[in-house]
């Protein structure tokens, strides 16, 4: 079940000893995973570069939907971005939910897909009540007329602060970040109008409250302070570790 919504990879609940795997570590892997995953090692057509293994890691080529370890090898588990890729979704989180405990699942948000559509992604993604809930973009007919990537997952993250806080102050606007323990809630093209209208009508404000809470403008203050020394914190550890 869903746990929380982290507002970024350093807010996940991992502890130092915690052996650590990612599925679908990519060009990307996060230092904290002792083990990566990949299913793919010389086509780069699901990821943005070639794939990366760092010196503390080992790597073992396989396919996410069936792992090759066994029940609760892992205390933790990371998948971003892989799971809007894959065949079988319930397969896919049924093999993580067998081989970790917990873990951490990120992919794009219906407004991330919408902003910054990939060919690749065969899936839309939102969590609603707690459930991962997708559709098959040919079942809806997705068909985005621009492409917005550029700035929202590439400029603005590297330009503006004020992009950075917002990005922390409402945790899943560009990406559904679910943090789980035990299983993972997930449904695959529901036919129920509960469902379906979130991705295929307009929002209202009532759409909006949903996914992102109102909060009071002292809340709103504090949460924008938190923010703001989150940055400076990541910006500070950043220069440190260049110097070392």
């Amino acid at each position: 079940m869903k746990i929380r919504t982290p507002k970024t990879l350093d807010d996940l609940l991992i502890k130092r000893r915690y052996n650590v795997l990612e599925v679908g570590g990519g060009n990307h892997p996060d230092k904290r995973a002792k083990v990566v995953v990949d299913k793919y090692v010389d086509d780069n057509t699901h990821r943005s570069g070639d794939l990366k293994v760092l010196k503390n890691q080992k790597f073992i080529q396989a396919d996410g939907e069936h792992l090759p370890f066994s029940d609760h090898e892992f205390d933790y588990v990371i998948c971003r971005h892989v799971l809007e890729h894959v065949d079988d979704p319930v397969q896919f989180v049924k093999e993580q939910a067998r081989v970790a405990k917990m873990g951490y699942m990120e992919t794009p948000s219906i407004l991330g897909e919408y902003l910054a559509p990939k060919d690749s992604h065969r899936w839309l993604i939102q969590d609603i009540d707690g459930k991962l809930v997708l559709y098959d973009k040919e079942v809806l007919n997705f068909k985005p007329w621009m492409d917005f990537g550029e700035l929202f997952l590439y400029y603005l993250p590297k330009t503006s602060i004020g992009y950075k806080i917002l990005e922390r102050t409402h945790a899943g606007i560009i990406t559904m970040n679910y943090e789980w323990t035990d299983d993972i809630e997930i449904l695959v093209n529901p036919t129920d109008p509960y469902y379906m209208n979130y991705f295929t009508k307009p929002w209202d404000e009532g759409a909006c409250d949903k996914f992102f809470k109102r909060q009071s403008y002292g809340k709103e203050v504090l949460a924008t302070i938190r923010a703001t020394f989150d940055i400076m914190r990541y910006v500070a550890k950043s220069k440190l570790l260049k110097k070392s």
